[in-house]
């Protein structure tokens, strides 16, 4: 496993993290089996795990305070998230801070994971969902200084909508935060315009979350696989969503390297920007694990690769259905 400093904090953090987002809003989760392969994550040097109170209201936060302390002798770094009071992903441009974030109740949210996971200091806790608007509202900003100063937080960061990397770039401005977590793929490209070049300036980690456009760069999908009714990717992807999802990425199946999956492929296109500090797959299962650990080795894809896979950009806008 290879390790890159996380922005001004100077951790020296895993560039493959763990997504804990599958223990919740998905299908085919066991937890004895999740456990398994977070343990296996440790083993082959991933130190850098993102959950959130919203995954399951607590129960992913509880699962990696299980995982902290069968580990205490190792240095983990822990990374959640304050859900919207409102409840509502992604936040929309009208909302006002004071429906989603207010001040007293940041704090009850960072007192629920600190319990959650056991810990006395949470290494990074985000705000789930974030409008650029709220940026210079003071509220937060004391909140944020408190509890960092009280010692529940040692870094902050946000995680910004889908498809909306931009979303935030006065808030970085403010000196407050400390990492932005993005979707950031061989499809989504947008944080190289603005967001990228902004966070190397002000230094500011980067976590390149939904590294397989939420299943799609793995390759196996097709325009007839559906999910139930009870798993979120249901209302995800609709007909509208699936279909060029697909066609997206058949396009890219003859540029899959022999011997490589385009999963791995796609993971080693993140990698390849040093921009990224960490990305974080979803991983419910121990092969998934070493497959996805496996791509950290320091080898990169040919650069004629790489450009060929610059042009597959797909810049997309927030629709009813992009949750």
């Amino acid at each position: 496993m290879n390790y890159r400093t996380f922005g001004r904090t100077g951790w020296q953090i895993s560039e493959i993290g763990y997504g804990m987002w599958g223990l919740a809003g998905w299908t085919g989760s066991d937890k004895a089996e999740v456990l398994r392969a977070l343990q296996r994550s440790v083993e082959l040097g991933c130190n850098f795990f993102d959950t959130a109170w919203g995954y399951a209201e607590g129960v992913s936060e509880q699962i990696l305070g299980q995982l902290l302390a069968n580990n205490a002798d190792t240095k983990l770094y822990a990374a959640t998230k304050i859900p919207p009071k409102n409840r509502i992903w992604p936040s929309k441009s009208h909302f006002s801070i004071d429906d989603v974030f207010p001040a007293d109740y940041i704090v009850e949210y960072t007192d629920k994971s600190l319990k959650n996971l056991g810990v006395e200091t949470i290494d990074l806790l985000q705000f789930h969902v974030w409008e650029d608007a709220w940026a210079n509202r003071d509220e937060w900003k004391r909140t944020v200084e408190d509890l960092t100063q009280q010692g529940k937080v040692q870094a902050w960061g946000v995680s910004v909508n889908r498809w909306e990397p931009n979303n935030c770039l006065d808030t970085l401005r403010t000196g407050l935060i400390d990492a932005v977590q993005v979707i950031y793929n061989i499809f989504d490209q947008n944080p190289e315009d603005e967001l990228f070049p902004l966070c190397r300036a002000l230094k500011i980690g980067v976590i390149a979350r939904v590294p397989f456009d939420e299943g799609t760069l793995t390759g196996t999908m097709t325009k007839e696989t559906t999910f139930p009714a009870d798993d979120w990717r249901s209302t995800y992807f609709v007909p509208e969503n699936l279909n060029s999802s697909v066609d997206h990425a058949d396009a890219l199946k003859p540029l899959v390297p022999e011997g490589m999956t385009m999963a791995e492929m796609a993971l080693r296109f993140i990698l390849a920007n040093p921009d990224v500090s960490t990305t974080i797959p979803g991983m419910r299962r121990i092969a998934n694990v070493e497959a996805n650990c496996g791509a950290s080795d320091g080898k990169t894809l040919p650069d004629a690769l790489l450009n060929e896979l610059k042009g597959h950009r797909w810049d997309r806008t927030p629709t009813e259905w992009s949750q």
